[in-house]
């Protein structure tokens, strides 16, 4: 997971993952869905889409895009759609994997100052405070 973050970041020299969605040519689209759903990322004829629930505030948005990008980069052809529907797998590792994913790369160019604790250091990065716990 370290090697495909940085190695994002090399490419694209950059961190923004709404930067390295568009880069990657991955269209991210917003819209309202609903109270329980953040965000989703799924594949159509060789396209590949990010969509980010609207009512979202812009660090959560930005911790989504780079969540769903995790699932590109790190899940290719694991739909969480299929994964519930047609299988006892539990989706909650790909998941885990996906916050972990986006907290390095929001994380990544940031260097820790001087006593600064790991949660300092994440809402600097404005990594939503329910995340900490992934790191």
């Amino acid at each position: 997971m370290d090697d495909i973050v940085q190695g994002l970041i090399k490419r694209f020299k950059t961190n923004d993952p709404f930067e390295i969605a568009e880069r990657l040519n991955i269209k991210v689209w917003y819209t309202d869905l609903g109270k329980y759903t953040r965000g989703m990322y799924y594949r159509k004829l060789r396209r590949r889409f990010i969509v980010i629930n609207s009512d979202l505030s812009e660090p959560w948005m930005r911790f989504v895009c780079a969540h769903e990008l995790a699932h590109d980069r790190l899940h290719p052809g694991i739909s969480r759609f299929f994964l519930d529907e047609h299988s006892f797998f539990n989706a909650g590792k790909y998941e885990r994997q996906a916050n972990q994913f986006a907290i390095k790369l929001l994380t990544a160019t940031v260097e820790p100052e001087l006593g600064e604790t790991k949660e300092q250091l994440l809402r600097r990065c404005s990594v939503p405070v329910e995340l900490h716990k992934f790191i």
